[in-house]
């Protein structure tokens, strides 16, 4: 059985820092990532990271945030830094294998401006 279980989220100041962490456990994943769903929106990318270390970033988040993962603790990691008010939302793990997709149940990040 698959788990997602998501980490880290809080309330912190615009222009700080959070951390989020989500372990996976049930097989082994090809993709995994994060996204967020902001009140009244839909919910978008944050971020990816392949096994290899491959990575994809929303424009609104580069060079704020990195992905990463560790392939042996099947874990992936967001550090978020220079938080904005807009970065406010449910953030959501995300893994994919090669027939599935898998989501956590999410973590509230809100920055408070």
């Amino acid at each position: 059985q698959v788990q997602l279980v998501e980490s880290g989220g809080g309330l912190v100041q615009a222009g700080g820092s959070l951390r989020l962490s989500c372990a996976a456990s049930g097989s082994i994943f090809t993709i995994m990532g994060w996204y967020r769903q902001a009140p009244g929106k839909q919910r978008e990318l944050v971020a990816t990271i392949t096994r290899g270390g491959s990575t994809n970033y929303a424009d609104s988040v580069k060079g704020r945030f990195t992905i990463s993962r560790d392939n042996a603790k099947n874990t992936v990691y967001l550090q978020m830094n220079n938080l904005k008010s807009e970065d406010t939302g449910i953030y959501y793990c995300n893994a994919k294998t090669w027939a599935n997709d898998y989501w956590g149940r999410g973590t509230q990040v809100t920055v408070s401006s």
